[in-house]
C-alpha cells in the first residue's frame, strides 16, 4: 500500500478523546475504572494504526474502524483486563489430585472456616488466655499431635518449604546422606539435590539407583555428617531388582551414629488406603512408629487441604526449627491456618474424612458411582443431540488416576462418556469445552473426549452436558 494511502486511513482513526467521551456516555463503561477504559482504548487504537501500516494492499477499513466497532473492541478488551485471572473450572479429566488445576479442593468445613476468619480479625499470634502474644502454629500443633502421635509439629507454606527449612537447620554445611534412588524431582523441574543445595547442605549420595543398603550409609559416615535422609518416592515406583534400607534401619544406625534421621514423606496420608483398595501408602502414624527424629509431607495431596508443609517429629529438634530465621520467610497465613485446622480436625472421625474431604470421596467413588453418572448423561446427550453426524457418544470403560505425585500405581476403574465429533475436529471440540464460561477441562483418550465423573461434582454434570449441547448444536447439519 503506497504510504499516502497509509496516511489517509491512519488520519481516518479517531482520537483517544473522543472514544473517551463515548465511552462515558454509555451505561456499560459505568462499572469499569477510568484508567482501564482509557488503557483499553489506546491498546485498540494502537491495533488499528499497527494494522494499517502493515497492510500491503489497499484495505476498507471504514466499518472496522468505525467508532462504534472501536468501542465494542475496547469494551471487550476493558472486560478482560478486569477480569479475575484465577478462575474456577471443572475438573473432568478424572485425575483427581491434578496439579495444573490447584490439586485438593478444599472440604465446606475449610471453606467455611477460611470466611469466618478472614472476614473478621482473628488471634493468629495473640493467646487469649494469657492477654499477650502468641503463636501461630499453635493453631494446628495440638490438633496434628494428637492424629498423629507426634511430640511437636508446625506448617510451613509447602513441603519443598518444609524440606528447605529442616535441611538448613539440621544440617547446613554439613553433609546429608541420602540414597540415590530418592533424589527425586518433586513437578515444576523442582529436585530434591536443587532444594538441598539452596539449604546450604552438602548432598552426599549412596548406592545405586535400584539397590541400596544400610553398609552404605554406614560407610559414608565422616565428621561433617549431619544428617540421613529419606526420601518417599510417591511419585513412581521402581520394580524388579531393587532394594531400599526400611526407615527402622536407618534410625537405629542413626542412633547408634548420634546423626538425626528425616523421612520426606510427600504426599503424606492420615488414614490407611489399603482399606479402601487404593494400594498400599505408608501413613504417617505408621512412618512415625520407626522414631525418625523429623517428618515432612504435603497437605494438599492424599490429606485433601490446602497447600502447606508439615513437620512433626523430635520436639527439641522443632523447636530449632522454628526459631529458624528462615521460618518467617516461610510461614503460613491465617486463611491457610483456617483450611488446614478443618481439614485436620475431620479426620478425628475417619468416616466423615471419607465422605467430607473431597479428595478421599472421589478416590473412593466406586465404579458402579461411576457408571451411573456416566450413563445418565450418556442418555440426556443422545436425546438432545440426535443428528448422527454432528458426533457420536458411548461409554467406556477407563482408569482414572490419583495425580499429584501421589500413589503413581492406582488405577481406578471409571466408566466414562466418550465424544467422538464429527463435523468438527477433537482438537476445535476440547478448546471450546476448555474456553467454555466455566471452563471445562476433559481429556483425549484414542482420539476421544473423554469426560471421567469421578472428579465432577454433582452440580457440575448439568453444566458440561449443556457445554456439550451447546457446542455441537452449533454444527448441526440443518
Amino acid at each position: 500500500m503506497p504510504n499516502k494511502d497509509k496516511h489517509h486511513l491512519l488520519s481516518l482513526v479517531p482520537g483517544v478523546d473522543s472514544i473517551w467521551e463515548l465511552a462515558k456516555k454509555n451505561k456499560d463503561f459505568n462499572k469499569i475504572p477510568e484508567k482501564v477504559i482509557k488503557a483499553s482504548i489506546r491498546h485498540i487504537l494502537a491495533n488499528i494504526r499497527n494494522k494499517i501500516l502493515g497492510k500491503n494492499k489497499l484495505h476498507n477499513n471504514k466499518k472496522e474502524n468505525s467508532k462504534s466497532e472501536i468501542l465494542i473492541k475496547v469494551l471487550k478488551h476493558a472486560k478482560t483486563t478486569i477480569s479475575p485471572k484465577l478462575v474456577p473450572v471443572i475438573n473432568a479429566t478424572g485425575i483427581v489430585l491434578h496439579t495444573n488445576l490447584g490439586r485438593a479442593v478444599l472440604c465446606k468445613d475449610a471453606i467455611d472456616n477460611i470466611i469466618r476468619i478472614a472476614f473478621n480479625y482473628s488471634n493468629l499470634e495473640f493467646n487469649i488466655a494469657k492477654g499477650k502474644r502468641g503463636i501461630r502454629y499453635n493453631a494446628v500443633e495440638e490438633l496434628i499431635c494428637e492424629l498423629t502421635g507426634a511430640e511437636a509439629a508446625m506448617a510451613v507454606n509447602n513441603n519443598a518449604g518444609a524440606v528447605l527449612l529442616c535441611l538448613d537447620t539440621l544440617a547446613s554445611k554439613k553433609e546429608v546422606i541420602i540414597s540415590r534412588g530418592e533424589l527425586v524431582e518433586i513437578g515444576g523441574s523442582f529436585r530434591i539435590p536443587d532444594v538441598m543445595e539452596k539449604s546450604g547442605s552438602i548432598l552426599k549420595e549412596v548406592g545405586t539407583t535400584n539397590r541400596t543398603h544400610i553398609q552404605d550409609y554406614e560407610k559414608a559416615i565422616t565428621p561433617d555428617t549431619g544428617l540421613f535422609l529419606k526420601v518417599h518416592t510417591s511419585n513412581y515406583k521402581i520394580q524388579g531388582f531393587t532394594s531400599s534400607v526400611p526407615l527402622s534401619d536407618l534410625v537405629s544406625l542413626g542412633k547408634d551414629k548420634n546423626i538425626p534421621v528425616m523421612e520426606d514423606l510427600g504426599s503424606g496420608t492420615l488414614i490407611n488406603l489399603s482399606k479402601y483398595k487404593l494400594g498400599k501408602e505408608p501413613t504417617v502414624l505408621e512412618v512415625l512408629a520407626s522414631k525418625p527424629d523429623i517428618i515432612t509431607f504435603s497437605s494438599d495431596k492424599l490429606l485433601g487441604g490446602p497447600q502447606a508443609g508439615i513437620i512433626l517429629g523430635n520436639k527439641s529438634l522443632l523447636k530449632k526449627i522454628k526459631a529458624n530465621p528462615l521460618t518467617r520467610a516461610l510461614r503460613i497465613d491465617k486463611l491457610t491456618l483456617a483450611a488446614l485446622e478443618s481439614t485436620l480436625n475431620i479426620y478425628r472421625d475417619e468416616n466423615k474424612a471419607i465422605k467430607k474431604i473431597p479428595c478421599l470421596n472421589m478416590l473412593t467413588k466406586s465404579f458402579k458411582e461411576t457408571a451411573k453418572i456416566s450413563e445418565k448423561m450418556l442418555d440426556h446427550l443422545k436425546n438432545k443431540i440426535t443428528d448422527k453426524r454432528v458426533a457420536e457418544f458411548e461409554c467406556v470403560d477407563l482408569s482414572s488416576l490419583a495425580g499429584g505425585g501421589a500413589l503413581p500405581e492406582l488405577s481406578l476403574p471409571s466408566r466414562c462418556v466418550a465424544v467422538n465429533p464429527i463435523l468438527i475436529s477433537l482438537a476445535e471440540l476440547e478448546k471450546k469445552m476448555r474456553l467454555n464460561k466455566p471452563s471445562i477441562i476433559g481429556r483425549i483418550d484414542n482420539n476421544r473426549f473423554i469426560i471421567d465423573p469421578r472428579t465432577l461434582k454433582k452440580e457440575q454434570e448439568d453444566i458440561v452436558l449443556n457445554a456439550l449441547e451447546k457446542i455441537l448444536n452449533k454444527t448441526k447439519i440443518e
